[in-house]
């Protein structure tokens, strides 16, 4: 699953080219620590700025390596063109964009930028700076367009680009030897931009005190990991997980000393340099050859990440960190899930939904798809909700905060039914959070996203930014929101009104449901556990035997 996230949707999306950056304009212009700058004026009147380095380009010497601090340049930068993507193979999706063909490496090691969305005149404004998804394999930082939730909240958006797949998660004893330690580089270029906002965020209107963290899915987990890290403490003051989880894997099992693990580094390492393993000959390997090592069919990266590494993440683990206060970043944090998380890759699978000519989309046995992605999302939100809100709680961290997502009014068309098949898939709460519904590409947009459902997720939109931006503000989102703590519960966010759904979801009781489900044959039954395993699912494996199958 984490390898495959938006895949779902390529037969129907088309990203185009990218587009001529915009014209300088004077009004954005700014003196700056690292320098003056000029960006450019969005439509919906966001003063933007793109591209603004917040750590020196990790090349040769410095791959593998924490990130350090970006230096400051002469005269004006023109911050108005998107920056360079980090190293990805590009899919269906994102091949337009990054200009290459499906399959393709693409992007730049030196790409660690960030864009700035601010309203005019901003001053001491809360700051939210953005963690995006991709499975730790792909993504970017102009996938996201932050001006309007900038404008409608009175915020500042900071959407942060870092180093993803090999480069930025891999634990190897050679580099452990040649300083740091850390497995994660990733995680360092997190905190090296949260870094930058203590340093410069001032300059663009944002207070430095109010800084508020937010990802959805691999950047929900790594939102997860920063509240576990050491390397974070004092960085920022709230966080949302959007779709995320608090999975880590060992530092033994990513190495391949223990455990079972896709591509552990010593075995890639030997591959790519052989026997004689160092620090100085892993940062000499070309980085196509980096990347042909973990890409597996279908242009797939596989490999560990988010690694106990015992440095920049504790050595038990980020939901071990999570017991006690003392032992992790302990900020009001929102946790949540979308209700219908893995129709977005059930959606493209042949046992469930059949495909003619690649368009029409027709659902085998709606029961059968109703309950697998039921369960399925369920232990996502288990995962990355119960167990997560739970821990905090015991511990005695009691500002936590929980939601699901529910909206399935999505459009349709001679060729899908978008509410049936998609629903309230993984992803789909973003453009409701960031008001910006252009997101899932020209084809896919004008079906899920029609003038007849406007008004509802218009509405919608600016209930979530609000909840938002009101609890990076103060801490607490407010309004009708009850903590965890005061039992649990979480928000259903939907149209037509959002209101609290009371109940804790535990595998005892998914296990019960799952072996009394008429709709699931004992045949599926045994598929659909299998299936639930994984980082954003059942990580040890329990489900098998409570449900009568095999572990």
């Amino acid at each position: 699953m984490r390898a495959v996230i938006l895949f779902a949707i390529l037969a129907l999306t088309a990203c185009g080219e990218r587009t001529t950056p915009p014209e300088a304009d004077p009004a954005t212009r700014l003196a700056t620590p690292q320098g003056s700058l000029v960006g450019h004026v969005a439509d919906s009147g966001a003063h933007v700025w793109r591209a603004i380095p917040f750590a020196a380009a990790p090349v040769g010497e410095r791959r593998w390596h924490p990130a350090e601090p970006a230096a400051g340049w002469s005269g004006e930068y023109e911050a108005v063109t998107p920056p360079t993507p980090c190293p990805q193979v590009a899919n269906g999706l994102s091949a337009d964009l990054l200009g290459a063909d499906a399959g393709a490496l693409a992007g730049s090691e030196d790409c660690l930028y960030l864009d700035v969305y601010a309203p005019p005149n901003a001053t001491n404004l809360p700051v939210m700076v953005w963690i995006h998804g991709g499975a730790n394999t792909w993504g970017w930082a102009d996938q996201y367009d932050g001006s309007q939730l900038a404008m409608d909240q009175n915020v500042i958006v900071v959407i942060v680009q870092y180093r993803m797949g090999p480069l930025g998660f891999f634990a190897h004893p050679a580099l452990r030897d040649d300083g740091s330690g850390i497995a994660n580089f990733a995680l360092t270029d997190h905190v090296a931009a949260l870094n930058w906002v203590q340093d410069n965020i001032t300059s663009y209107g944002g207070d430095r005190d109010t800084v508020t963290v937010f990802g959805e899915s691999a950047g929900g987990t790594n939102i997860a990991a920063l509240m576990a890290s050491p390397l974070a403490t004092g960085l920022f003051h709230r966080a949302i997980i959007q779709s995320g989880s608090a999975s880590s894997v060992p530092l033994d099992a990513a190495e391949g000393r223990t455990g079972v693990e896709d591509n552990p580094s010593i075995v890639i390492a030997q591959e790519l340099v052989g026997e004689m393993v160092t620090a100085e000959r892993l940062r000499g390997v070309p980085l196509e050859d980096i990347y042909a090592a973990y890409t597996a069919e279908g242009g797939r990266i596989e490999l560990p990440t988010v690694i106990s590494d015992g440095v920049s993440l504790p050595a038990d683990g980020v939901m071990a960190a999570f017991a006690s206060p003392d032992t992790f970043n302990a900020v009001p944090l929102i946790t949540g899930t979308n209700r219908d998380e893995t129709k977005l890759y059930n959606a493209l699978d042949d046992r469930f939904v059949a495909r003619h000519l690649g368009l029409f989309f027709r659902i085998r046995d709606p029961e059968l798809y109703a309950a697998v992605n039921d369960y399925q999302a369920r232990i996502w939100a288990i995962n990355g909700v119960d167990e997560i809100a739970d821990a905090m709680v015991a511990g005695g961290h009691d500002d936590v905060w929980a939601y699901r997502f529910d909206w399935d009014e999505g459009g349709a068309n001679i060729f899908l039914d978008s509410a049936e098949v998609f629903g309230a898939m993984h992803s789909m709460e973003i453009p409701f959070v960031f008001n910006h519904f252009d997101f899932f590409g020209s084809r896919l947009d004008p079906i899920v996203f029609t003038s007849g459902n406007a008004d509802g997720r218009e509405a919608l939109a600016r209930e979530m930014g609000s909840y938002w931006a009101r609890f990076a503000r103060q801490g607490d989102p407010g309004g009708n929101w009850t903590r965890w703590s005061e039992g649990p519960a979480r928000i259903r966010f939907d149209t037509g009104g959002s209101g609290m759904m009371a109940g804790r979801m535990t595998l005892d009781s998914l296990a019960q449901d799952i072996g009394a489900d008429n709709r699931v044959s004992q045949e599926h039954r045994c598929d659909l556990v299998a299936s639930m395993q994984g980082p954003y699912f059942d990580d040890t494996n329990e489900l098998g035997p409570m449900t009568g199958c095999a572990p």
